[in-house]
C-alpha cells in the first residue's frame, strides 16, 4: 500500500495518535462540495454533505463512507477511537447521543488526517482509474465512476439478492469466472467440467461504500471455511473466490482475510481463493434478479429468503435506505 510522506505534525496526529490545536486546522470551516480522504493513504471518508458544524474546533461529520472508518475502545478507556480502515491513520474519536443531527453521530476528526478532493477533481480520478466505459453513468457527487468487484460465495442467485440490498451498491450481474472454458453455459459451469466458479460482478460507487466494506457483506453472508460448497450446494463452481481487478484490490482482500483470521472470526480457516480476474462471463439472462423474478420459487423460500433476511437484521448500517 502507497502511503504519503508526511510532515512532522501529520506525523504527531496519524501515527502517534496525537491531537492538532482546536479551532487550527484547515477543514475546521470548510465547507466546499467534494470528498474527504485519509491523508496517509488515500482512501475516501467521508462526503461533504456529511459534515456539519459542531462548534468544538474541529471537522464534524455525522456519517463515513460504509466500511471506510475503523473503531476501537481508545486507550483512555472511556472514548472510542476512529481510525483509516485501509492504513489504520488516526482520524481522531466519534461520539454518539449528542444530538447535533438526525443520525446523532460525531466523528470528531484532525484536519492533518484529511485531504480534500474537490468534486471536479474526483470524477477526474475516477475517469484515470476506471476506463471501462459501461461504467461511464451518473452516480453520486454529479458522475463519480463506480467500481466493480467480483466476488463468489456460492450460488450467485443467493450473492446477487443480497448485494442488491446493500447501499451504495449501483448493480449486480451473476456470471462465471475463475475458470479456463470461453464463454461457457450454466450446464457446463454445472457439471464442473471449465473450473468456472459462480460469481458477481458487484458495481458499487465508491463515495457511499469502500471496498473494505463490500468485502465485509461479503464474508458475513457466506461461509468462507467450506471448500467448494455453500450449504447443500456442493461442487468447485460454489466455491469462496475473490477475483481482484487490479493488485490494490488484491492487497485489500489479502489484508481482509489476514484481519479476519487474527481475530479468530471464523473458527475454521478461511479457504477462499484470491485471484486476479482474468475475464468475467455473465450469465444466461433467466438467472439475472432470479429472487426477485422468482420469489416462490422453492430454492428462494428456503435458501434465498432466509439468507437475505438473516443480512437486513445483522448488517442494517449497510441496507439501502
Amino acid at each position: 500500500m502507497k502511503h504519503t510522506p508526511l510532515t512532522p505534525e501529520e506525523e504527531r496526529v496519524i501515527v502517534h495518535k496525537g491531537t492538532e490545536a482546536p479551532f487550527s486546522g484547515k477543514y475546521e470551516e470548510h465547507d466546499e462540495s467534494g470528498m474527504y480522504a485519509c491523508r496517509r493513504c488515500g482512501a475516501f471518508l467521508y462526503r461533504s454533505d456529511a459534515k456539519f458544524d459542531a462548534r468544538c474546533g474541529w471537522p464534524s461529520f455525522d456519517q463515513e463512507v460504509l466500511g471506510a472508518v475503523l473503531r476501537v475502545p481508545d486507550t483512555d478507556g472511556y472514548r472510542t477511537e476512529i481510525m483509516c480502515r485501509r492504513c489504520e491513520a488516526h482520524l481522531g474519536h466519534v461520539f454518539i447521543g449528542e444530538g447535533f443531527t438526525e443520525k446523532n453521530t460525531r466523528h470528531c476528526v484532525n484536519s492533518v488526517s484529511l485531504e480534500f478532493v474537490a468534486e471536479e477533481e474526483v470524477l477526474a480520478e475516477r475517469e484515470k482509474l476506471q476506463a471501462d466505459v459501461e461504467t461511464a453513468q451518473s452516480v453520486a457527487l454529479g458522475a463519480v465512476q463506480p467500481e466493480n468487484a467480483y466476488l463468489g460465495g456460492g450460488c450467485f442467485w443467493c450473492t446477487e439478492a443480497v448485494f442488491l440490498q446493500v447501499r451504495g451498491v449501483r448493480a449486480v450481474t451473476s456470471g462465471y469466472a475463475g475458470g479456463t472454458t470461453v464463454d461457457p453455459t450454466y450446464e457446463a459451469v454445472c457439471a464442473g467440467t471449465t473450473g468456472h466458479a459462480e460469481v458477481v460482478r458487484v458495481k458499487f460507487d465508491p463515495t457511499e461504500i469502500s471496498l473494505e466494506g463490500v468485502l465485509d457483506v461479503f464474508f458475513a453472508t457466506h461461509d468462507p471455511t467450506t471448500k467448494n460448497r455453500q450449504g447443500a450446494d456442493v461442487g468447485s463452481q460454489y466455491r469462496s473466490i475473490i477475483l481482484a481487478t487490479d493488485d490494490e484490490q488484491l492487497e485489500l482482500a489479502r489484508e481482509c482475510v489476514q484481519r479476519l483470521e487474527v481475530q479468530h472470526v471464523f473458527t475454521q480457516p478461511i479457504v477462499t481463493e484470491l485471484e486476479r480476474l482474468e475475464r468475467f462471463f455473465p450469465a444466461e439472462e433467466y438467472h439475472q434478479n432470479y429472487f426477485a423474478n422468482h420469489p416462490e420459487a422453492g430454492y428462494c423460500q428456503a435458501v434465498i429468503a432466509p439468507k437475505v433476511k438473516k443480512f437486513e437484521h445483522g448488517l442494517g448500517e449497510f441496507l439501502r435506505g
